[in-house]
């Protein structure tokens, strides 16, 4: 990933989310008004929530995905590290079984991130990989077979950007090649990815990336994964390439995706996040976000039809650190609280129903979820002023009218709901004492 100043991070997470409507498109007479959406996608919209994983030399520096450039080391002496790679904790089937708590569908791990270092066997192509370290195991082997055990889909990261290989300067052309190689390997040799997943092309925005040659030879060995390559911050939904399932959104807040007009191509979004200024493991970094920031986050990704990525990066043994386990299974608790694997998170469509500020509905089938935020009136119950909203009336549009009968989704607790001049409106109930569940999900039925 891309590293960033904490300025741009508080600019790229600045609160107040714009839900824009969908544009209206004028079709022609022998085209529909969207575009058909490619079982791929539709497939990946309804994953919801993944996780992403940075794991590789720099989890044994403890200083962030970047230290190998950030600190200025050398090459040859960064890949010294390879001597200490024996990572006897890391586990595919643990991050799997922690995907499951959390209600994550997806993991993402960095098969080669910038530094070069791959966790892969790459075959002789390099001689930097994990067949040459204490190890002696293919990670992404581990980590794929781990996945599908757990029935969580595998997809893999993999860097366009090369610290170590001198072809990334001086032999463009070449490079390019090495790149494509590399891919190969991983769309070739572990099963079916859910999705493939670039990073780095911002490195050089004018340079001729030859994605046309990439993208066809993925299509050709993994016809049903996902190609997504990260535009990262300050160029957030960006397409670059008519062969791109989704434009990203790094660490910034989504908006809808709109039909691509050239393609005349459904195309959808995912926003990724970390839990602090970092993707690889910083053990000083103590910068955290709660469970809370998690939730929020993801819903509102839900509610513009994006995806969802939460990060966290292994220790230097490949264990998971215990702040990202305990916050992953909180965030579970809150989506098994609001139906498991029914949540409308999963298969829920804005169908451009929307509240004030960060309320919005979701529609699954004949039946619509409002997801209300702040309902907690302070956040210090010994205060007398309100910094939030709380409870009371919650008006929306595009609601149809035909919902008549509300509920909470946690507690069954009946709620009113009113139809009046295009607009509705949900009375929504305080939480009752000892709960606070962040964001608060009606289920209206007609």
């Amino acid at each position: 990933m891309r590293q960033l100043s904490r300025r741009q991070l508080l600019q790229s997470t600045a609160a107040g989310l714009v839900l824009p409507a969908l544009p209206k498109i004028i079709p022609a007479m022998d085209q529909p008004v969207f575009p058909h959406i490619h079982p791929r996608i539709a497939k990946f919209e309804q994953l919801a929530f993944g996780i992403f994983v940075h794991f590789g030399l720099y989890s044994l520096v403890g200083k962030g995905e970047w230290t190998m450039f950030s600190h200025g080391t050398p090459r040859d002496e960064y890949m010294k590290l390879m001597s200490r790679w024996s990572v006897p904790d890391f586990s595919g089937q643990k991050l799997a079984q922690l995907a499951k708590s959390a209600g994550a569908k997806y993991v993402t791990l960095t098969s080669r991130h910038h530094d070069g270092f791959s966790l892969y066997d790459t075959h002789g192509l390099s001689k930097w990989d994990v067949t040459k370290t204490p190890a002696r195991r293919d990670i992404i082997r581990d980590f794929v077979d781990g996945c599908r055990s757990e029935g969580i889909v595998p997809c893999l990261y993999h860097t366009t950007l090369d610290w170590s290989d001198d072809r990334f300067k001086s032999d463009w052309k070449g490079y390019q090649q090495y790149l494509r190689d590399s891919v190969e390997i991983i769309c070739s040799n572990y099963g079916e990815l859910g999705a493939v997943w670039f990073d780095g092309n911002w490195s050089k925005p004018e340079a001729d990336w030859e994605l046309d040659a990439l993208y066809s030879m993925i299509r050709k060995l993994q016809p049903e994964t996902m190609i997504i390559n990260n535009t990262g911050i300050g160029e957030e939904g960006k397409l670059v390439h008519s062969e791109i399932d989704a434009v990203t959104f790094e660490r910034g807040r989504a908006t809808r995706v709109s039909p691509n007009k050239l393609t005349n191509k459904y195309i959808t979004g995912e926003m990724c996040h970390t839990a602090n200024y970092h993707w690889g493991i910083a053990t000083r970094d103590f910068n955290m976000l709660s469970p809370a920031s998690v939730i929020e986050e993801l819903c509102r990704a839900r509610a513009v039809e994006a995806n969802f990525l939460m990060n966290l990066g292994p220790t230097g043994t490949g264990a998971i650190p215990d702040y990202e386990q305990a916050m992953f299974e909180v965030v579970g608790k809150w989506v098994d609280l609001h139906g498991g694997s029914n949540n409308p998170i999963y298969r829920g469509k804005p169908k451009d129903i929307n509240g004030e500020d960060d309320d919005f509905g979701l529609i699954v089938n004949n039946e619509a979820y409002l997801f209300i935020f702040d309902l907690t009136a302070t956040a210090d119950p010994r205060a007398s002023g309100t910094n939030s909203r709380g409870p009371g009336p919650r008006k929306f549009t595009g609601l149809p009218p035909t919902y008549v009968n509300a509920r909470w989704l946690d507690s069954g607790e009946e709620l009113k709901l009113e139809h009046e001049n295009g607009s509705s409106v949900l009375h929504a109930t305080k939480y009752p004492y000892g709960t606070n569940t962040v964001v608060r999900i009606a289920h209206l039925t007609q």
